[in-house]
């Protein structure tokens, strides 16, 4: 199962088989409105905080994978789910109302895909028969933990990035059980923490960035894989800045990968005239568009094997306030429809 220094394969090849996908406003206005479920007309959701908002978010995505399946909570065997929230908390009071045994995950805008990776690494193991994981992220409760509230109104530099409001969730299922076609967790490279010096939380795309490039690079070399096995690799995060700079690292490490088959969810999501600045992020922007959008282009047959690398920066206002650089970190995990 441990192949190389970082990447699980997994023999049962794990299947993603139902998915749920919800936004907010802003999303309801991007480029991929369609391939969402549900989408809110406003930030509240019925609620009286952001938090709770962002909790209903991942309420609505689950109960949308179960009812695709026409399952109950009580079929699924665990829940992985984690936010950017300070103590996870819209993602644990989510499990509170769900009441799936719960494992709640941080590794910032990496968290989609750390999920996918230890929920497949679980069924792969015979430790359950099915798994609901996925990650969220809401716009307004994000900038008032890390920036400013909205209603503040505080400028942004060009290379900040717009925190998706969105969540997204899948249903997997153990392997060999499944008869019929389905998006396939073949392997996942679990990354190392990476910190090249910056403290600019308005440049999080150019802070990640070696974390990405690291992980594809150690996914590639444990594998023995070239770029080209893939359709296409994408990218959590990294959004206008990041995907330029690991572009520039590809090249000096001498890896082929082509600017075409080298895409960002955070450059995906949203049309050119929103005003985000350099992209989109948010631990629900990867989540969102892969559960989302590219799952849906697989099951058409536009993709058949992709790499889907989420990144997150692994501070927090504390860390900032005290003058600290930002840790980031990468997993990936590779998708194949079989």
């Amino acid at each position: 199962m441990l192949q190389g220094s970082q990447t699980w394969t997994f023999n049962t090849k794990p299947a993603i088989l139902s998915t749920g996908v919800i936004g907010g406003p802003f999303e309801a206005n991007g480029n991929l409105a369609g391939d969402f479920d549900k989408l809110y007309d406003d930030l509240w959701m019925g609620q009286d905080t952001y938090e709770k908002a962002q909790r209903v978010l991942i309420e609505d995505a689950v109960q949308v994978a179960l009812q695709k399946l026409n399952i109950k909570e009580e079929k699924i065997q665990f829940f992985l789910s984690g936010d950017l929230i300070n103590q996870i908390t819209p993602s644990s009071f989510a499990a509170r109302t769900t009441q799936i045994p719960y494992f709640g995950l941080f590794s910032a805008c990496a968290t989609s895909m750390e999920g996918l990776a230890l929920a497949a690494l679980i069924l792969d193991s015979n430790g359950a028969e099915k798994i609901v994981t996925g990650a969220s992220s809401h716009n307004a409760a994000a900038e008032k933990q890390f920036r400013y509230p909205t209603e503040y109104g505080g400028q942004k530099p060009p290379t900040a990035q717009w925190t998706v409001t969105g969540a997204g969730f899948a249903v997997l299922g153990k392997g060999e059980q499944e008869k019929v076609p389905h998006p396939r967790v073949t392997s996942a490279t679990i990354g190392k923490v990476m910190d090249l010096g910056i403290s600019d939380p308005f440049n999080m795309g150019g802070a990640m960035a070696p974390a990405a490039v690291d992980t594809i690079e150690r996914h590639l070399q444990d594998l023995n894989l070239d770029p080209d096995y893939y359709d296409c690799i994408f990218t959590g995060d990294l959004a206008t800045i990041g995907r330029n700079v690991a572009l520039e690292l590809f090249q000096q490490k001498g890896i082929n990968i082509q600017s075409p088959k080298f895409k960002d969810c955070g450059l995906l999501i949203y049309k050119d005239k929103q005003p985000v600045q350099s992209g989109a992020s948010g631990p629900g922007c990867s989540a969102s568009v892969l559960y989302g959008h590219l799952l849906n282009q697989m099951k058409k047959g536009a993709l058949k094997r992709i790499l889907v690398v989420a990144t997150g920066a692994l501070l927090s206002p504390l860390s900032f306030q005290q003058k600290e650089t930002i840790p980031c970190i990468a997993h990936a995990v590779s998708i194949e429809y079989l």
